[in-house]
């Protein structure tokens, strides 16, 4: 059953999302964040994004990456047949909560998502993360040291910030943190908005 957050996203206020957060600009600010966040991590060469969207993330992990096999969980079906009709990406139009893929990739990614689920749901969101992590895991979210909830766009409980990386790295202890950064609104070239990212490695590589 679907949290009231999933329905909420799933509906037309995730399709007006999708509608406003498209555009070069916001594929050019993604190169450049992952081209950073990529540079601490080796040998990627799969790569599974969970709240994909449309794939402005795997889009420009794509010009990064140009031989890495993408895939993208997404809830909302209007963003999933978006990112399907692109055509380079492995496409599950699902609740990241209820995926079960066997598969593992080199790399998970997560990516303003963490922040709009139930707070009560992030340890099975931590889990289907651990288990399709075979080595490298990306969060890139707003950052709060404790958790808050804040109105967004006149809603209340559809956005929350809190220390999303170190509250996995406490639930899966196989993983450590690589390195983290924040990329600032007012960036004069490729802004985003006020999100810090954490890569995080698993411990122990578990082998394909």
């Amino acid at each position: 059953m679907k949290t009231e957050q999933e329905v909420f996203w799933a509906g037309s206020f995730g399709d007006e999302y999708t509608a406003r957060n498209q555009g070069p600009e916001i594929l050019a600010a993604n190169r450049v964040l992952f081209a950073d966040v990529l540079r601490r991590t080796r040998n990627v060469q799969s790569i599974l994004e969970l709240g994909a969207n449309v794939g402005n993330n795997l889009r420009a992990l794509r010009d990064l990456l140009p031989r890495a096999a993408l895939s993208g969980v997404e809830l909302n079906a209007t963003a999933a047949q978006a990112l399907s009709a692109w055509g380079d990406a492995d496409v599950f139009n699902e609740s990241l909560l209820e995926f079960a893929s066997e598969r593992r990739w080199d790399l998970v990614l997560v990516k303003g998502t963490l922040i709009h689920l139930a707070p009560e749901r992030l340890p099975d969101a931590f889990r289907v993360v651990e288990r399709c992590a075979r080595r490298y895991v990306c969060f890139v979210e707003y950052y709060n040291p404790s958790p808050v909830e804040v109105t967004y766009r006149g809603h209340s409980a559809r956005l929350f910030k809190r220390d999303f990386a170190g509250d996995y790295m406490r639930q899966h202890p196989e993983f450590q943190l690589l390195d983290y950064g924040f990329v600032y609104r007012g960036d004069a070239n490729f802004p985003q908005d006020d999100v810090t990212w954490f890569v995080m490695e698993r411990r122990n590589e578990i082998t394909p």
